[in-house]
């Protein structure tokens, strides 16, 4: 048996790593669970999106139908009133997670009808002491603060999609036989909808098979009652399997979660597990997110005061987002691309990309990201294909599927980039302790039912004439910061630093950007800056200061506005940190005085995402 490591062990690399573990929880969105965090892209954006109409994304519609005592929503604390709902918001639903309100409430990429295409509890959200276990996994490893449902749909389409990288919308490697074009909506009737399409079952091959073929040990991990999440018992070749068969045994019958914690004890895990967790512990409204809590930290024990805790990866993700809002305008494909648009088989919105999606909470603990980072690259359910992919490519084994749809291969994350192999950690952080779930006489999970036996009511009041300003929700935010991690994206403000001093705007009447000394919480407003993407997905910003607003522009120069700003490549390099490169070629350095200079070899800068109100 390998002892239980402790502090920092040998860099190593991906090829490490042994076991991974992947745990899908239910219907939350980024927003909704982690928008006041600090360091993260939440309710201190400063590249929220501003419609034509001149409002940003949170001021939400609202109509005469809700309110008449304003003309928006902005985004609101679900507990605001205290009492007791404090604990029967745990057990409330808000609005509906299928494919017509939620492109509804994207409203053609305005993102502003949460409100009136879906509800206005859609808008609300819970803080650090309403969820402090969620909290507590993602701060104590790593968030990913980009992670996109793969679908604007419900749980099936985006389980599908985890399982094997595609719901077949036309032109995806799959042909119309394999399971009608295309797979947006929960139906698990035996045949097609009108038009051919939402088929079932599915028969395309998934990634169980194929590491089956390969020889890497896999399993599901369930109880009787799982909800129906299990994404393999939709496809007909699980459906069909012999008893006794590998496909049955491991992707129908699975495993207990207990044999899962035993096995994870003892070092004798599968490569790859697969988690799927019962009805009253999977966060979907309206089961608690602290009963799914419970359930969280049991996995999370489970692996990290296992024997195997420094060769295993558990990463933590949602399906979908329950009917939850987010501001963050979907990261997508152009229009016309091939397996991502389609015509809306319901005719409600026209021709439109299927996904990816809204913001999920996602997190991955592991040796190899503790540390309280966040991860900013752009990513979905296909991502943790693609990150099983290059584990065993790296491990000497080719399980690259033939059924991803392209552009998510070309433009989703392998969330390789948020591991640090040259330094991991097995130390573990202080987590909350969380409350068993309640059951019945007979022992069985019904928080559910419980809860709202106690509660008349489990939706607050929509705050209509006691919000917050839209100007003020930053206000929302905790402060505090993240080292940053991956290839950059908007929506942050940033300090980058190098040999202990950080990019500095002193500000008026000051003409250029120096650096200046860093400081331990990198709270130093002149050293703040925000990038503006030039290309959606792409690498090259202009950069302006949190301090006046005032860009980069050349040379080391400072201007009023984005017009002349000069533009940046910023790229990130995992064993290194994040390369400014100028638009002569030029890479941006500080050296060990503290001098900012202009060389022709690169450097890197260390980057933290900060919140901070002043």
């Amino acid at each position: 048996m390998y002892p239980l490591l402790a502090g920092s062990a040998l860099a190593g690399s991906l090829a490490d790593i042994e076991h991974v573990v992947l745990f899908m929880q239910e219907n939350r969105a980024f927003d909704h669970y982690f928008g006041t965090m600090a360091g993260v892209r939440g309710f201190s954006d400063p590249n929220v999106q501003v419609n034509s109409d001149g409002k940003p994304v949170w001021e939400q519609a609202v109509d005469s139908a809700l309110t008449n005592d304003t003309s928006y929503l902005a985004p609101w604390y679900l507990n605001y009133q205290g009492g007791s709902f404090l604990d029967a918001t745990q057990c409330m639903v808000a609005g509906d997670n299928g494919w017509n309100d939620n492109h509804a409430a994207l409203n053609g990429g305005l993102n502003n009808h949460w409100a009136t295409n879906n509800t206005p509890w859609s808008w609300g959200h819970y803080q650090r002491s309403d969820i402090p276990v969620q909290y507590a996994i993602a701060d104590g490893w790593t968030v990913g603060d980009m992670y996109q449902e793969s679908v604007i749909a419900s749980t099936n389409p985006n389980r599908v999609t985890w399982a094997s990288g595609s719901i077949n919308v036309p032109g995806s490697p799959q042909t119309k036989s394999e399971g009608g074009y295309p797979y947006i909506d929960n139906n698990e009737t035996p045949g097609c909808e009108a038009d051919g399409f939402n088929c079932y079952p599915l028969t395309w091959k998934t990634t169980a098979e194929i590491y089956q073929d390969q020889g890497v040990s896999w399993s599901i991990f369930q109880d009787a009652d799982n909800f129906d999440d299990n994404p393999l018992a939709w496809f007909g070749q699980f459906q069909d399997a012999l008893t006794g068969s590998a496909l049955s045994n491991k992707g129908m019958v699975g495993q207990s979660l207990d044999t899962f914690y035993a096995m994870a004890s003892n070092r004798s895990l599968p490569a790859i597990s697969y988690i799927i967790g019962p009805t009253e512990l999977s966060e979907h409204p309206p089961y608690a997110p602290r009963d799914g809590a419970w359930l969280q930290k049991k996995i999370v024990d489970a692996v990290t005061q296992g024997a195997a805790w420094s060769k295993t990866a558990l990463i933590i993700s949602y399906d979908e987002t329950g009917g939850w809002g987010d501001h963050v305008i979907p990261y997508h494909s152009p229009n016309g691309t091939q397996g991502e648009w389609l015509e809306d088989p319901y005719g409600k919105v026209g021709y439109t990309y299927s996904g990816p999606g809204f913001r999920l909470p996602f997190y991955i603990v592991s040796p190899w990201t503790r540390g309280g980072k966040v991860f900013t690259e752009h990513a979905d359910h296909n991502s943790q294909i693609m990150f099983v992919e290059e584990w065993l490519q790296a491990k000497g084994k080719d399980v690259v599927t033939s059924q991803m749809v392209p552009w998510r291969r070309a433009h989703m994350s392998s969330l390789v980039n948020a591991f640090d192999f040259e330094n991991p950690d097995t130390s573990l952080p202080s987590l909350p302790e969380a409350p068993a779930p309640h059951t019945n006489a007979q022992g069985v999970y019904d928080g559910s039912s419980y809860c709202e036996s106690l509660y008349s009511a489990t939706r607050p009041t929509v705050p209509y004439t006691s919000q917050i300003s839209p100007d003020d929700v930053s206000s929302l935010s905790e402060q505090g910061f993240k080292e940053m991690r991956g290839t950059l994206t908007e929506g942050r403000y940033i300090v980058f630093e190098m040999a202990g001093y950080a990019l500095t705007n002193a500000g008026e009447p000051a003409t250029d950007f120096t650096a200046t000394e860093a400081t331990s919480t990198h709270s130093d407003i002149t050293q703040r800056w925000v990038v503006h993407s030039l290309v959606d997905g792409g690498d090259t910003f202009t950069i302006s200061s949190a301090k006046d607003g005032r860009y980069i522009g050349s040379h080391t120069g400072l201007i009023d506005n984005s017009s002349g700003a000069e533009s940046y490549t910023v790229s990130f390099v995992a064993s290194k940190g994040y390369a400014l490169q100028k638009q002569n070629g030029k890479y941006l350095s500080v050296d060990g005085s503290g001098n900012l200079q202009i060389y022709s070899d690169v450097s890197y800068f260390d980057a933290y995402s900060v919140t901070y109100s002043s």
